[in-house]
């Protein structure tokens, strides 16, 4: 019975490989060193570029550092270069910090295993979408604080290679440096070799030179790429996907069971309080029967009935405001001419809507036209309201479309607390979205699109 010995398996990454005895002899040492070589150009090209960025605070610091201690003073000049230095971070380190972020994700298959996304958002169309986008991520931020970081890391490299390269050449070529005069010696602190044959131990020990450089250069490689990946690298879109896919699972539950809560409160009030409200109005009148018409017992029965009965009403106002028993039995269409007939200013409805939609739709769109109505008789003088609502066939599916148009002075300000920022909360939560128009003088117009299928991801 014979049995062969499976192939050793390649190490994947210069971690890997660091950890085994074979490290010399894979690719991965020359993959380091010419990373490490590369780290180190950039940098100094990176510390040229970005002179202008930091040349205030060094001019600060050069200043402060040149002063005795005792007598340094933090005065108008130093404050005014200190914020001259902070406006040029903040202002151009990101047009420097970007391109250098996505050359450094390029570099780092020398020496890791991607994928290396950026983290970057995709920007609206224009230059000020782009600058408003970059400005705001964290991805920019991080490649910045890497933009600082490289500076001294290269300049480590380059002082641990340059070093360390010098040293070998000088040990490997220590036989002819002292061949070519009696008077010629190589140093090196502990030893000193004035003869060819006291300087060729050290011509002998300079391959361990050599290994001292390529494990120094793995080392440093593999810790520049960790630092690399923590700014530079963003989460894989296969993990956002399933991010994006479990929180609109998770909001969609959470909708459905606020649907659940809605209509369980509705037919409590309803079935409920409301019916036994309407009982006890009807024992006050049979109560009154049996009193003496306009005796004080008869007055004060009639008053509890008159307020039993307005409680009645307001409880019927409530159980509408939670959700109309109209919206349920007759749709979208009838439910908005009903709250066009309470609307106090005049409003014309108009609806282009072919049979029912889903229930979250019919809601959401409800209660947006509910709320601007409200806003219309709270916080204009609007004259005349026009609701107008239909559907969209498109690719993508069914849209509802509304628009509430007020006729007043215009003017509404989100900001202002008149509920406008609540609405967009809720329109977004259902993956619509809702634009408003208000300009001085008016008509303020709101605009809301709905998808009409099962509760989609939130945009952006």
């Amino acid at each position: 019975m014979t049995t062969t010995d499976a192939a050793p398996v390649r190490p994947a990454t210069l971690a890997q490989a660091l950890a085994r005895p074979r490290f010399l002899l894979t690719p991965w040492p020359w993959r380091a060193l010419s990373h490490c070589v590369a780290t180190g150009a950039i940098s100094l090209a990176v510390i040229m570029v970005a002179a202008p960025v930091y040349l205030p605070w060094a001019l600060v610091l050069g200043k402060l550092a040149s002063a005795p201690w005792d007598t340094v003073e933090i005065g108008a000049p130093a404050t005014a270069g200190f914020l001259v230095g902070l406006a040029m971070v903040a202002g151009v380190s990101p047009l420097i910090a970007l391109p250098l972020g996505a050359l450094e994700r390029r570099r780092l298959s020398l020496v890791s295993v991607g994928p290396f996304t950026s983290g970057h958002r995709t920007p609206p169309p224009g230059l000020w979408g782009w600058v408003r986008t970059r400005y705001t991520e964290s991805a920019t931020w991080r490649e910045v604080a890497y933009l600082f970081l490289l500076m001294p890391i290269g300049l480590l490299m380059v002082n641990v290679l340059t070093g360390t390269a010098v040293l070998g050449a000088v040990m490997a070529l220590a036989p002819l440096l002292v061949e070519d005069t009696s008077e010629a010696a190589v140093s090196f602190g502990f030893y000193t070799a004035t003869t060819v044959e006291q300087a060729l131990p050290l011509a002998l020990l300079s391959p361990l030179v050599l290994v001292v450089l390529l494990y120094a250069a793995g080392i440093l490689a593999q810790g520049h790429a960790l630092v690399a990946r923590a700014l530079l690298v963003g989460p894989p879109k296969e993990e956002l996907r399933a991010e994006l896919s479990e929180v609109t699972e998770s909001r969609a539950r959470l909708v459905s069971a606020f649907e659940y809560e809605r209509g369980r409160i509705e037919r409590d009030l309803h079935d409920g309080a409301q019916q036994r409200l309407v009982a006890l109005s009807m024992d006050l009148g049979l109560a009154r029967l049996e009193l003496e018409e306009d005796g004080e017992a008869d007055r004060r029965v009639a008053a509890a009935q008159a307020k039993a009965n307005d409680l009645i009403e307001e409880l019927r106002q409530l159980v509408r405001g939670i959700h109309p028993r109209v919206l349920t039995d007759r749709g979208l269409p009838a439910a908005l001419a009903e709250l066009a007939d309470h609307c106090p200013v005049p409003t014309r409805v108009d609806t282009e809507i072919a049979g029912r939609l889903p229930a979250h739709v019919e809601g959401t769109a409800y209660f947006v036209v509910a709320e601007a109505l409200t806003n219309v008789y709270k916080h204009t003088e609007a004259n005349a309201v026009t609701v107008h609502a239909d559907t969209v066939r498109s690719e993508s599916g069914e849209t509802l479309h509304v628009e509430v148009t007020d006729y007043g002075a215009g003017g509404a300000d989100p900001a202002k607390g008149s509920g406008l920022t609540g609405l967009k909360d809720r329109v977004a939560v259902m993956g619509g979205t809702m634009e408003l128009s208000s300009p001085e003088g008016g008509p303020t117009r709101i605009r809301v699109e709905l998808p009409c299928g099962p509760i989609p991801p939130m945009q952006g």
